[in-house]
């Protein structure tokens, strides 16, 4: 069996499990986010009263944080009586930032363990060798109700990424790459384990990154063999014991698809669809309006660092509009410390708060007809950031940096 298999196994109590199988299996942790407030709506309809353990279910408040309307306001104040009633360990008010950094950085995250989240971006946590993935308001009630929830059990894809990234070429590149290759629809309701030279020795940001955007292929769920840099992160705040699945030597993925990097160029998303990815060598140099670097893609403290290394010392146009949005309030916190946050606002960027806000339009830089936005994030559908004619270009933190530098889409490799 594949670890996800076996992590299914267990949690089903079954000593094995196969392709195709439905079963039904205890959930670890579940998180609520603030878009789901009918999640809770659910859960009295179907005549729940309190959740099945209160150590094992928080809400982030990462979307709409600090709210932005007043349906929004609402919809905190009747979150925050629910976590209240059932007094919920863990809740994540709108200063702590996206969930699928906050959960991890909270201790909740471990190899071998489900996680559930109202959010397809639930497979970033494929990165900790944990099985997560996104699910309704109606089966997230039920898990709140029993503590368990039905799994198909999905067929494995290998991505196999070898070789060594360049400068100026990061983990958002290569996954974009892998997008561009296999399509938005080439894994769906699989799990995608990312293999090779280059994953092993992949630090717990870049991991993170690469699972982050597996659902962009479609995937149920994403996995990653956790290494030394991730079980260092998991015991500095994880208190309790946890288990590391392995995949046995004979299992047999339902397909693999090889990715030589070592003279990979960086990528570009370009409008309307996540898979349209083109080297940057072939994509003109389109005159940007508003560059975003952040959220639960490329809001961490290392996108922070390269983006402050091309910055330093240097202005962005007075009509560039360049939006930090940090991952989490650690995060933040974190690269105040290191003068990576003054850096870029002496550079003129923009600091909004930890959370979701501008990646789905909801505030904090909602973009107007007609305008160009190039972004760390991880969708560029019409109407993602705002007005359906803006167009939205996905890229590295660098190539973000760089061209909110120059006001048209830039090679990293010239900033750095």
């Amino acid at each position: 069996m594949h670890a996800i298999e076996k992590i299914l196994a267990k949690h089903a109590g079954l000593d094995k499990v196969e392709t195709g199988q439905v079963v039904t299996a205890d959930v670890d942790f579940i998180e609520v986010n603030d878009l789901y407030l009918q999640t809770l709506r659910s859960f009295e309809e179907m005549g729940g009263k309190q959740v099945f353990d209160k150590d094992k279910v928080a809400f982030v408040f990462d979307h709409f944080a600090p709210s932005p309307t007043l349906a929004a306001a609402r919809n905190h104040a009747e979150m925050r009586e629910f976590a209240k009633k059932n007094d919920l360990t863990h809740h994540f008010d709108i200063n702590a930032g996206v969930c699928h950094q906050v959960i991890p950085e909270a201790g909740l995250i471990y190899p071998g363990m489900i996680v559930i989240m109202t959010d397809s971006h639930t497979t970033t946590h494929g990165a900790f060798g944990a099985l997560g993935t996104g699910v309704g308001a109606t089966d997230c009630a039920c898990a709140l109700m029993e503590g368990k929830l039905w799994f198909r059990v999905p067929e494995i894809v290998e991505v196999r990424i070898d070789g060594t990234a360049k400068e100026g070429v990061y983990a958002k590149d290569v996954i974009l790459k892998v997008l561009g290759e296999m399509k938005a629809d080439g894994a769906v309701y699989k799990c995608i384990e990312f293999t090779g030279s280059y994953v092993e020795n992949l630090n717990v940001a870049g991991r993170m990154t690469l699972c982050n955007m597996a659902v962009e292929i479609g995937a149920m769920t994403a996995y990653v063999q956790p290494n030394q840099d991730v079980i260092d992160y998991v015991n500095a705040r994880v208190k309790h014991g946890y288990e590391v699945f392995t995949t046995d030597e004979d299992f047999v993925y339902s397909e693999s698809f090889v990715f030589d990097i070592n003279d990979l160029s960086p990528q570009v998303a370009c409008p309307s669809s996540v898979d349209n990815v083109f080297p940057i060598e072939e994509v003109k140099p389109v005159k940007v309006d508003q560059a975003l670097i952040g959220t639960c893609t490329g809001g961490r403290v290392e996108d922070f660092a390269v983006a402050a290394q091309i910055l330093r010392g240097k202005k962005i146009d007075k009509f560039m509009r360049l939006l930090i949005c940090p991952a989490s309030e650690e995060v933040m916190k974190t690269c105040m410390e290191l003068g990576y946050i003054q850096e870029l606002m002496d550079a003129g960027a923009t600091i909004v708060s930890p959370g979701c806000g501008p990646c789905l339009g909801a505030h904090d830089g909602v973009m107007p007809a007609n305008e160009v936005c190039i972004s760390s994030s991880n969708r560029n559908f019409p109407g993602r950031m705002g007005d359906v004619t803006a167009q939205i270009y996905l890229a590295s933190p660098a190539m973000v940096a760089a061209s909110a530098l120059t006001g048209v889409i830039t090679d990293p490799r010239e900033a750095l």
